[in-house]
């Protein structure tokens, strides 16, 4: 089997063997009984903040590493992938919603709100999706009205990753409800505002350990030092940076195919039927060669598109074509892995089954595979 291919150094591979000794010693122990508990100890935010985890692109005055190079974003979703920790949502935290704070916040907000953090006591989430407005964005109906040094905010959201944890929340609100996309804004709220309350854990079929909640809002005053971004400017500032949540979720989805490939060859190397090893008959032999060479494709493509992000050269359409057609191919591997397991494929002690599960949700969020597919068609001009 040809090696994978790579686009890292060795400080991305010394980074990589931090992650791993964190990861066995710090996750793994414990992953089990937070599936139970349905979200992951807040202990483990502060750990892997201590450990230099979270928010590596945070510049150094507010508490960061300052390195932008999003190779050590990628090396962290690859070994949570492999070791299954799908309760993990330091992802979210720090390459979709943190970002945000960096790029938009003023001065006194940064040094508010980064140094927590990037040291992970301050859990962070982002409220777009509400009841009734999913990949319409500007269907929301949560609003907030101007009362002069603060806002009202009312509405309610829904499944919100890192709902229940979250101390600082991003609202996607209407402050001009007759201004279309434009009268879209980014509120803070923070633990504790009154009138902000959370629902219940939702209960999903997969990412067991990652908490997903409802959570409204009554009344809420929001100061105006919270608004995030320009008045009105939050439909553009959402478009400028989900290039970046796209590219995370297709790094998540090869990591996983390379994941479920190397359990389909284990397996298929033990697993004994008719006197022989599975992988001996023609047609298992054949899926596996099917599914080594699409890895190495997407492989390749993703690698393409992460250094394309560091360099600023990934635009809206190269990103969706990476989210759509990898979590696609994602859905592919985990069926395939399934099947090749036989009954064993669909116990949960198995991580193939756990792979299945957590998989599903991968060509939902981020934007649906139909909406990136909407994207790439008006961008191509048709």
């Amino acid at each position: 089997m040809p090696s994978k291919p790579s686009i890292y150094e060795t400080e991305h591979e010394d980074f990589r063997s931090t992650v791993r000794s964190f990861l066995d010693k710090e996750v793994l122990p414990f992953h089990a009984e937070w599936e139970e508990a349905g979200m992951v100890g807040r202990d483990v935010w502060r750990k892997a903040g201590d450990a230099g985890l979270l928010c590596l692109d945070v510049p150094e005055e507010y508490g960061g590493a300052g390195v932008r190079d999003f190779r050590y974003t990628a090396v962290l979703a690859e070994e949570i992938i492999r070791c299954g920790a799908s309760g993990l949502g330091f992802g979210l935290h720090s390459d979709i919603i943190v970002p945000y704070i960096t790029a938009l916040g003023t001065e006194e907000q940064k040094q508010r709100w980064l140094p927590g953090l990037v040291s992970g006591e301050t859990i962070s989430a982002i409220a777009m999706t509400e009841p009734g407005a999913g990949s319409d964005l500007q269907g929301i109906a949560t609003h907030a009205v101007d009362k002069g040094d603060h806002f009202v905010l009312n509405g309610s959201k829904t499944f919100i990753s890192n709902g229940i944890l979250s101390d600082l929340v991003i609202v996607v609100a209407k402050t001009d409800p007759d201004a279309g996309h434009q009268g879209i804004s980014l509120l803070v709220v923070e633990r504790g505002m009154e009138g902000f309350t959370r629902g219940r854990n939702l209960d999903k079929m997969g990412l067991k350990a990652q908490d997903t909640a409802e959570l409204f809002f009554d009344d809420v005053v929001v100061p105006k030092e919270n608004l995030l971004g320009q008045l009105g400017g939050g439909f553009i500032h959402l478009m400028e940076n989900l290039p970046q949540e796209r590219i995370s979720i297709a790094v998540i989805a090869v990591a996983a195919m390379e994941h479920v490939l190397e359990l389909c060859l284990d397996y298929a190397k033990e697993r004994k039927a008719f006197g022989r090893s599975i992988g001996n008959f023609q047609h298992n032999r054949f899926l596996l060669a099917e599914l080594a060479t699409e890895a190495h494709i997407a492989r390749v493509f993703v690698n393409d598109c992460i250094l394309r992000l560091n360099s600023g050269d990934v635009d809206a359409s190269l990103a969706s074509m990476a989210k759509w057609w990898t979590t696609e191919l994602q859905k592919k591997f985990v069926d395939a892995g399934v099947q090749l397991h036989g009954g064993y494929g669909y116990m949960m002690e198995y991580p193939i089954a756990k792979a299945f599960l957590d998989s599903r949700i991968q060509t939902i969020y981020g934007g649906t595979t139909e909406i990136q597919k909407e994207i790439i068609g008006r961008m191509l001009g048709v």
